[in-house]
């Protein structure tokens, strides 16, 4: 369900106004680390993975888990494709549709050696978390008079997420040796890292959806999302141009 716009009710609060700079700021602060962008890995693992040989299940799975709590651009879309589900039965269905394209690309991208600029792929998942935002605001059925199809874009939006950390694998050439056992292991744990996410925020969701601030705070905070994700575009289209 869409949340509502301020014309809805008025003029936006002053309660809504101070928030808006705090959600902006967050966003600016994890664009200016570059480790913490999209689908980065820390040098330590980078080396793990470049020197690793042979079948190696628990390691790969923990990096697989640690991808995916720390990898905050899946985090943000997947909190913009549960913001207004409020039964299970619906989570468990977006959640293992994203899964599912997030897992056969990343299996297939770096199995069959699908090379794609990492720059363009993160600029299309910082565009997917625009369109959840936008999406979650109404605003397709505002512009389009029509509601795009949510089940079939996470799917397509998994895909390309998968592909993300795909292209980073390859670039980090990982050794053949082991090498199904170890995406396999890898997703794993990428699946559990997305679990155990999905479940903290599934908490502090229903403790936020008690409270009267939620409908007076989803509006900001699908802003917010959606400004994230347009600065989130523009860094990795920035980086797409310089890297030419």
């Amino acid at each position: 369900m869409p949340c509502q716009s301020p014309c809805d009710d008025g003029a936006p609060s002053a309660r809504r106004r101070r928030w808006l700079p705090l959600y902006v700021l967050g966003a600016l602060l994890c664009l200016a680390i570059p480790e913490a962008m999209a689908h980065g890995v820390a040098a330590g693992d980078q080396g793990f993975i470049q020197e690793s040989s042979g079948v190696m299940p628990l390691p790969f799975a923990y990096l697989g888990a640690k991808h995916m709590l720390t990898g905050y651009d899946h985090l943000l879309f997947l909190f913009g494709v549960i913001f207004f589900l409020y039964r299970l039965r619906d989570v468990g269905l977006y959640v293992t549709l994203f899964a599912l394209g997030h897992s056969v690309t990343l299996l297939l991208g770096v199995l069959l050696e699908i090379r794609v600029s990492a720059y363009l792929i993160d600029a299309i998942i910082g565009f997917s978390v625009v369109y959840k935002a936008l999406d979650n605001l109404g605003a397709f059925q505002r512009w389009f008079g029509c509601q795009p199809d949510t089940r079939a874009a996470t799917l397509v939006f998994g895909l390309i997420h998968g592909f993300g950390l795909a292209t980073k694998i390859l670039d980090y050439r990982i050794a053949a040796d082991g090498l199904v056992a170890n995406l396999l292991a890898f997703n794993l744990g990428v699946e559990i890292g997305q679990l155990l996410a999905l479940g903290a925020i599934l908490i502090a969701m229903g403790y936020w959806r008690r409270s009267a601030r939620f409908w007076r705070h989803a509006y900001t905070a699908n802003v917010a999302m959606l400004s994230t994700g347009f600065l989130l575009m523009g860094y990795q289209l920035t980086g797409l141009f310089l890297s030419q």
